[in-house]
């Protein structure tokens, strides 16, 4: 009698739990696969800084300067002299084949040059395929080259009487001193983990939802779901998405963990925010998914939507490449991802700590999408209540 009695809605919320744990592609989804992308992602960019970069040198002058170059620049974190060649044609063979990540050609007679007051060049070769490294390989090599350089005109003002005081004013008039505010450390988990998690994250809750949703159709079930809810479809959805919903947003806050806990990304503004954004972003998908489910009433190209959607959200949400620098349709484009404006929200309240009211905006922006998943909540019923729609391939 007890069991009558109980609302539709938690007869089909226990029939999705069941699913969930008794069902190797439904825990794959839901549990399984966003953890093990978490770690993939963890482990892969664990050591946050690249190090010891592979670097050739080519020196021609065997003097104690030259040596001293080679030795500055191994110095340097970001570089690691591994090589010698005695030509440029080999060394270049080297860097194509990506064996090394940068050349330095020391010239003959560089010593003598620079002894009798004149100048002389060291010409550094940089393989730009990658162009984070290659940028970073770049001004790390530029900088151990500069330094060498100030100290040679330091010493030889010096040697002309200057005090060492007049000769360092001498040889550096203008001093630069960068201030680097978001990412002091230049880490790839302040650049790139902080992206690739979450993406993992939408992922997961966007093509787990399709597949809850359209193995119903799949598998013709679809009358046994909207039985269970008295065929009222909002019931019979609220009741099948809601524990993805719950499991989701457990696997953002684990990931919030490994985030701010794990890779010491910092949290300079409300948490709270982030947390309201997460769970907008996942409910957000879970609307998408309804959308494609509804609009292609085939389980197998709402999947191959779904993976799509996602994975060009990365692309267009202005991380790996601004914004503004892109053309205006791209920018509007950039627009049509929820991650995008999750985006906006995370580094505004992690890395800059800007006011509360500058994420507003963006997190109203999640209510278009939600919107659109109601909107075609109508079709999806109509596609479930029609067995022509039933198991297509």
């Amino acid at each position: 009698m007890e069991n009558k009695e109980r609302h539709p809605f938690l007869w089909v919320m226990q029939r999705e739990w069941k699913n969930i744990w008794g069902k190797w592609p439904y825990l794959f989804m839901t549990i399984v696969g966003p953890l093990a992308g978490f770690f993939l992602v963890m482990w892969l960019f664990s050591a946050n800084v690249p190090r010891n970069l592979p670097v050739a040198v080519i020196d021609l002058d065997h003097s104690s300067l030259s040596r001293q170059v080679s030795r500055m620049v191994d110095a340097t974190p970001i570089a690691k002299i591994n090589a010698d060649f005695v030509s440029l044609e080999e060394a270049k063979e080297s860097l194509e084949k990506g064996e090394v990540d940068a050349i330095i050609y020391i010239p003959k007679d560089l010593a003598r040059d620079i002894i009798k007051g004149g100048s002389s060049e060291v010409t550094v070769y940089v393989n730009n395929v990658n162009v984070v490294k290659s940028g970073l390989i770049g001004s790390g090599i530029q900088k151990a080259l500069a330094t060498l350089s100030a100290g040679i005109k330091v010493q030889s003002l010096m040697m002309k009487g200057s005090t060492q005081r007049q000769a360092i004013a001498q040889a550096m008039p203008v001093s630069l001193r960068p201030v680097i505010l978001f990412n002091p450390y230049t880490s790839y988990s302040y650049y790139l983990t902080f992206g690739f998690l979450p993406v993992m994250l939408i992922v997961f809750t966007l093509m787990g939802s399709i597949y809850a949703i359209g193995t119903e159709l799949q598998y013709k079930t679809c009358d046994v779901w909207l039985r269970l809810a008295n065929g009222n479809i909002l019931t019979a959805l609220a009741g099948k998405l809601l524990p993805y919903t719950i499991l989701y947003s457990v696997m953002a806050m684990f990931m919030n963990m490994i985030l701010f806990n794990r890779l010491g990304l910092p949290l300079k503004g409300d948490l709270s925010i982030i947390l309201t954004s997460e769970f907008l972003m996942i409910v957000s998908y879970q609307a998408l998914a309804v959308f494609m489910v509804g609009f292609s009433s085939n389980l197998r190209l709402s999947l191959s939507l779904g993976a799509a959607y996602t994975m060009m959200a990365l692309t267009f949400s202005g991380l790996t490449f601004p914004l503004f620098g892109m053309p205006a349709l791209a920018q509007a484009f950039a627009h049509i991802f929820p991650f995008t404006y999750w985006l906006k929200i995370f580094i505004s309240q992690s890395l800059r700590g800007e006011p509360v009211i500058n994420s507003i905006i963006p997190l109203y922006s999640f209510f278009a999408f939600i919107a659109l998943g109601l909107l075609f909540i109508p079709r999806l019923k109509y596609v479930l209540q029609h067995e022509k729609f039933w198991g297509k391939i």
